[in-house]
């Protein structure tokens, strides 16, 4: 089986991204991106970026998870403690987020390390989420084999009648992840494959310094 796809080719002329339109700042800059992405139509999630870590194989794995929020300090996302994931950055913190805006035919990539945000912070995350995600946290053991999604179904159906009416408490292995980055390059698409890269990288007196990156 094959298909080639040699001829797929676009050309990326929406924008440019020259060193005297950045902010000083990647945090800033990624909030003015996100802010132009959010205004423009023909992207449902702009939050949904793929978070990369190194798994207890030695192999990288991506996976798309929403950012639910960002900060002066960095982006933060929400998952199972005990996941793949979860179990990953327990032993290696390094991480990569990488956001994808075709639409005005943007990247950002995001490297960092990971740290568990207040369980205060999750808890006030987790009360705001529906009950149905509620229940899908508690019981989804995420990562793990299970033989049928009706065996899935069927536990949450006991669990709805088991806490109908009362309020539930986020558990212990579910919360959230602040990821800090010490770099962040921002990617705009550009005519003849020429496309803009500028990366930040986080100097040891905490100042960022900016660089322009061959296509």
């Amino acid at each position: 089986m094959q298909k080639d796809l040699s001829n797929y080719r676009k050309s990326y002329e929406k924008s440019a991204l020259t060193e005297d339109s950045i902010l000083e700042n990647p945090l800033e800059q990624f909030q003015k991106w996100f802010y132009e992405v959010e205004a423009t139509d023909g992207l449902e999630e702009p939050n949904a970026m793929t978070v990369s870590t190194i798994g207890l194989d030695g192999f990288p794995k991506n996976r798309v998870v929403l950012m639910k929020r960002y900060t002066h300090e960095g982006f933060i996302f929400y998952t199972n403690y005990q996941s793949e994931k979860g179990k990953a950055l327990e032993i290696n913190p390094s991480i990569c987020l990488s956001f994808f805006w075709p639409n005005l035919e943007r990247q950002v990539i995001i490297k960092g390390k990971a740290e568990k945000i207040a369980e205060n912070l999750s808890d006030g995350y987790f009360e705001s989420r529906p009950i149905g995600s509620q229940l899908g946290a508690i019981i989804s053991h995420q990562s793990d084999t299970i033989a049928s999604r009706e065996e899935m179904e069927e536990k949450l159906a006991e669990m709805e009648k088991e806490y109908e009416g009362k309020e539930l408490e986020r558990p212990s292995y579910w919360g959230g992840y602040l990821v800090r980055p010490v770099s962040m390059e921002f990617w705009q698409g550009r005519p003849n494959r020429l496309h803009d890269r500028i990366r930040y990288k986080l100097q040891e007196d905490f100042n960022w310094k900016i660089e322009r990156l061959q296509p």
